[in-house]
């Protein structure tokens, strides 16, 4: 597939098939389609949340909304030294969000925005782009309340496209591309929708963890 000129619609078809576009930096202007040979994926019912991060959503005072700060979301994962959303994918980005297929996940302690994720839906499959943390479990504080909430509105898929150490600790693994896109063909199909259940509190993630593990 031609990269050309990105737009939303691109995007969305080139995920429908399992390529996603990435830049070699932020501040360089090309785009290249990437198809990994092997994906990483977090199985909605394997996510593994550790005995400290038990405890530290058992006592801290954590809460979770969707798309309730999206563009500070977005510019918080572009805003690092090493990124590859470059000018053209934060555009892209906000328009697909506009279109409501683009989506954030934010996560608060005692009011503050600690950490945050992002991802494309397509049909049953959840694209994650990117996280961010801005304190202690900021980011696995937002995989867990996105997991469990994507799993309560019917998502099958989540893909991490890669895969690194810590989402593997979380519970994350990597498949071939044939798998992927067996997975990715019957999960594109599926009617469902991340804005049709609410987001769950910490006390039923911590519940939905005991009762998968």
């Amino acid at each position: 597939m031609s990269l050309g000129a990105l737009s939303p619609q691109l995007m969305l078809n080139a995920y429908s098939k399992g390529i996603f576009p990435m830049a070699e930096t932020a501040a360089d202007p090309e785009l290249f389609w990437v198809d990994p040979k092997r994906r990483g994926i977090l199985p909605l019912d394997r996510f593994h949340i550790s005995r400290s991060m038990r405890q530290f959503l058992q006592c801290q005072s954590i809460t979770a909304t969707l798309n309730k700060n999206f563009d500070v979301v977005l510019f918080q994962c572009a805003n690092r030294d090493e990124t590859w959303i470059n000018s053209t994918l934060h555009r892209n980005y906000k328009e697909l969000h506009a279109l409501g297929r683009c989506h954030s996940l934010e996560v608060w302690q005692d009011g503050a925005l600690l950490g945050g994720v992002f991802g494309i839906t397509i049909g049953g499959v959840f694209c994650g782009e990117s996280m961010f943390s801005q304190g202690t479990n900021g980011s696995k504080s937002a995989l867990a309340f996105l997991t469990t909430h994507l799993s309560n509105c019917g998502f099958s898929l989540f893909d991490t496209q890669f895969i690194t150490d810590h989402l593997r600790s979380l519970g994350a693994v990597e498949i071939s591309r044939a798998a992927y896109q067996r997975q990715l063909a019957d999960a594109i199909t599926q009617s469902v929708s991340i804005t049709s259940q609410p987001v769950p509190s910490a006390q039923s993630v911590l519940q939905r963890n005991t009762q998968t593990s």
